[in-house]
């Protein structure tokens, strides 16, 4: 099977990349920007139609959550006109594509989990141009598997894993919010889903997180408990740590999906956080 993984060089495109290479019936191309220009809508088409891929995993994605606030228009180029220009491209070679959205899609105001057929409202530049892309998805394939995670951490780039450990280990205190409620996610069994999703045509929207939830504060308690760190950490609120984005506060996202389709779950996200640390630290 041929696979074509964009944003080849991020956080998820590389552990995605390497996780499938280490399969033998897998020829992965996973190129960065340099190389696949999603903006380009004839570029891509011409690389797509040279490659031929059988599958595309889209991991490309503007990412600089407050940043877009100042530039929406660059976060809807790449996030939703990209998007499109890579679905285009895959319907013409008849790739079926997997798509990798977020919890932003939604306000965080239900105060209960979100399933695969809530209704988004996203509050930020963001989550907007995330949720556009996904519907420029729906409206352009015919095979697609939209997979929205959040909090998502891993050896490749920068996460809030690697931030907390940078602080700690400076002897900074860490002041840490403790009002917005989420999933943390190892790029690592994110990748393994996406692996055993994209052997199937269960075709449609997903929710894939390491199971459980935590604050943003419990987090960092796991992380430097988990990593034997000694750090000064303290709670604070939203109001506390004003922020341009808005973030949804309850973004637990239920797998209601993988539920239904009688899969094995991703693994509960503490043992995820200790296996990160474990393979960091080897």
């Amino acid at each position: 099977m041929k696979i074509l993984i964009t944003g080849g060089q991020g956080q998820l495109g590389r552990e995605m990349s390497l996780f499938l290479q280490e399969k033998r019936e897998y020829a992965v191309n996973a190129p960065g920007h340099a190389e696949l220009d999603i903006l380009n809508a004839d570029e891509v088409t011409t690389q797509l139609k040279a490659w031929h891929p059988d599958v595309i995993i889209h991991t490309a994605a503007y990412t600089k959550v407050d940043q877009a606030e100042a530039e929406p228009d660059e976060a809807w180029r790449v996030n939703a006109l990209g998007s499109r220009n890579i679905a285009v491209a895959a319907e013409e070679v008849g790739a079926r594509f997997v798509f990798l959205s977020t919890d932003y899609v939604f306000d965080g105001k239900k105060g209960t989990s979100y399933d695969e057929w809530d209704g988004p409202n996203p509050e930020s530049v963001y989550g907007r141009s995330k949720l556009a892309g996904e519907e420029l998805v729906r409206m352009v394939s015919r095979r697609f598997f939209i997979v929205r995670t959040s909090w998502v951490y891993g050896p490749y780039g920068g996460n809030f894993v690697k931030t907390m450990l940078g602080l700690a280990r400076a002897g900074k205190a860490v002041r840490v919010v403790a009002d917005q409620v989420g999933s943390p996610t190892y790029t690592y069994d994110l990748a393994r889903f996406l692996e055993r999703l994209l052997r199937t045509e269960a075709y449609g929207v997903y929710h894939a997180t390491n199971a459980g939830f935590c604050s943003w504060y419990e987090f960092a308690q796991a992380i430097f408990e988990e990593a034997g760190i000694a750090a000064h950490l303290e709670p604070c609120t939203t109001e506390e740590f004003p922020r341009p984005a808005k973030r949804p506060q309850y973004s637990v996202l239920e797998h209601k999906a993988i539920r239904l389709n009688g899969w094995e779950d991703l693994r509960p996200w503490r043992e995820g956080l200790r296996d990160y640390l474990r393979r960091s630290n080897s």
